[in-house]
């Protein structure tokens, strides 16, 4: 009689030694995907701030930079100065109000930026001289801020934590805004915009 062959095949512990190997492959590349997974996601987060940041600070240049020497009446029929500038807020008005349907209006917009809880929002105004029911529309620029700081150039080559100075024709403008923007995410930012002391009449137009 021959000897029965012993049957081939694995034994328990080579089972559980290929299980184990395996289990710690996958518990390594899951733990690689997750990183990975969760690096994509912070560097998308940090593009979408960036360009929130960025976004933020091209449309307070393109504002300041359209401002025009026109006061406005208030709520309360009271003159307010073309432009109303304190330490974290300014109010303007500017100049390129798109019509793009060519209504009867003025092509004028009052807008104003201000730091409040913790960010910087910029809001604007449907008319030029207000009615007591008047109130803004508000966007938050979506940059946490810290800090916000302004001042202005006088004529005179003085910088100043306010505008107008005392006594100051409501219409005149200065000669520059500086802005400081503490941004929690970014650190410090600034520019200076020089404002243009008189635009075109044509240019600014008239209206409401």
């Amino acid at each position: 009689m021959t000897p029965r062959r012993a049957a081939s095949g694995f034994s328990l512990i080579e089972l559980l030694v290929a299980l184990a190997v395996f289990a710690t492959m996958a518990a390594l590349a899951y733990g690689g995907l997750d990183a990975l997974t969760r690096t994509r996601a912070e560097l998308a987060r940090q593009e979408d701030a960036f360009r929130d940041l960025v976004r933020a600070v091209a449309a307070l240049d393109r504002d300041l930079g359209a401002a025009v020497a026109r006061p406005v009446l208030g709520g309360g029929g009271q003159t307010l100065p073309a432009l109303l500038g304190s330490a974290d807020r300014i109010e303007f008005t500017r100049l390129g109000f798109a019509n793009p349907q060519a209504e009867a209006r003025s092509n004028l917009e009052r807008v104003f930026y201000a730091f409040d809880a913790g960010t910087l929002r910029r809001g604007r105004y449907a008319v030029l001289d207000r009615a007591p029911d008047t109130v803004p529309e508000l966007v938050d620029l979506a940059v946490p801020t810290a800090e916000f700081r302004l001042r202005y150039l006088a004529p005179d080559n003085r910088w100043l934590p306010a505008w107008p100075p005392q006594g100051a024709d409501p219409a005149a403008l200065p000669r520059a805004v500086e802005w400081r923007w503490q941004t929690r995410a970014h650190g410090e930012i600034g520019g200076t915009v020089e404002l243009v002391a008189a635009w075109p009449a044509a240019a600014a137009g008239a209206g409401p």
